[in-house]
């Protein structure tokens, strides 16, 4: 089965190849890590590496358990280094390995070693770590598929599905490889998405956490999934949950709430005054890492194509490199503010603004906005799908992601 590239990704790696900087991929389980290491490990031998040079190790493979003792992993490797070349070492999972920053430092500091390393989760590149490896190592923060990518995944033979048809099954069954790369798009898929979602749950949170109550994770995640791109409050989380019958407190909310964020299964979109230039360390908007998997949280939301878009144009901004914040404006709010290179953008985002005052409601904000930086509107109109009012581009989304 072909494997879906993944250009920019694979751009990232080739660019850093070979310098003396540890390279760290991190991103939600199953968006791709494991395979983009396959793709950059052929790219490494079709360019003449020889395989021996490649020591490759999944931590989450049976016939590695037991290298998740640091000690024994840095003999595995020691004992399997080529001399007078360089030798290319790939940790995926390295979270599974106990003080594995150890192991990796020490084949850091030797001169033909080239580490790659891969971690489902935020914390695996905090505390010790951090302050062992401070400075070594550059991070690539990845993400499932793009709709570009989920398009390019389409076989030759599928030219008659269109466009809209592809968008429709991307908002339906999310963005995660496998179910793009094997057009696993029935109710199977959603059998998928439910095991990743257990398997995040309980390995990156519960047993981290040491949360008894799983139950009670399970509705503050559902609040969130409904939520995505409102503002939310933890003390109208804790309060929407006794109401339903659940009593939480607001530091347990907190607590998984953070979880869920760290699990990167969850991303927190912090509000910016575009007037005084600075963040808000309040009232915050939380977006999901995949639309399919909110699907199988919260079913039957058709009515909240405008938050779902929302949430797309969202991860977009961040595949595309760009801190996104909330835009905090006199006159109301500005969907995004995304800043990349001291260069800033401003987005707001719409299913339809083919209504007059629904168009003047969403240029608005955008309008009180007193800068010259780049200013667009993004909808999924076709009909007056591109226009120009006064600077602000509007463009339409699909077309939009499809850059």
């Amino acid at each position: 089965m072909q494997l879906i590239p993944r250009k920019e990704y694979l751009d990232w790696l080739c660019r850093w190849q070979d310098k003396q900087i540890i390279k760290v991929v991190s991103g939600v389980r199953r968006c791709g890590k494991s395979t983009m290491f396959t793709l950059f490990k052929q790219n490494l031998l079709k360019r003449g590496i020889d395989e021996k040079q490649i020591i490759s190790i999944n931590f989450e493979a049976m016939e590695f358990e037991a290298l998740r003792d640091y000690h024994t992993l840095y003999q595995y490797i020691n004992d399997r280094l080529q001399q007078d070349c360089k030798n290319y070492i790939f940790l995926d999972e390295v979270q599974h390995c106990t003080e594995y920053q150890k192991a990796v430092d020490s084949l850091f500091i030797k001169d033909n070693c080239d580490i790659y390393l891969t971690g489902s989760n935020a914390y695996f590149m905090s505390g010790e770590l951090a302050t062992v490896l401070s400075g070594r190592y550059v991070e690539l923060k990845m993400l499932p598929l793009s709709f570009k990518e989920f398009v390019s995944s389409f076989a030759p033979e599928n030219v008659d599905i269109s466009i809209q048809e592809k968008f429709n099954l991307y908002l339906n069954y999310g963005s995660f490889p496998f179910l793009a790369r094997y057009n696993s798009f029935d109710s199977d898929a959603y059998n998928y998405l439910r095991d990743v979602y257990n398997t995040i749950i309980l390995n990156d949170i519960v047993k981290r956490l040491k949360i008894t109550d799983v139950n009670a994770l399970d509705k503050v995640t559902k609040f969130i999934a409904d939520n995505i791109g409102n503002i939310v409050s933890i003390n109208k989380i804790a309060n929407t949950l006794k109401s339903g019958g659940k009593s939480i407190d607001n530091k347990t909310v907190e607590k998984y709430l953070q979880g869920l964020v760290d699990a990167l299964f969850l991303y927190k979109a912090p509000r910016f005054n575009i007037k005084g230039k600075q963040l808000l360390t309040n009232m915050p908007k939380y977006y999901i890492v995949d639309i399919g998997m909110r699907n199988i949280l919260i079913r039957n939301k058709e009515s909240d194509i405008g938050h779902i878009i929302e949430n797309l144009a969202y991860l977009e901004l961040m595949r595309r490199g760009y801190d996104v914040y909330v835009g905090d404006i006199d006159k109301g709010e500005v969907d995004f503010v995304a800043i990349k290179n001291n260069q800033t953008e401003y987005y707001q985002i719409s299913a339809t603004t083919l209504n007059p005052d629904t168009l003047a409601r969403e240029l608005a904000p955008l309008q009180s906005v007193q800068d010259n930086y780049p200013k667009y509107l993004l909808t999924l109109d076709e009909l007056f799908g591109e226009a120009n009012y006064n600077g602000i581009q509007k463009k339409n989304l699909i077309k939009w992601l499809l850059e």
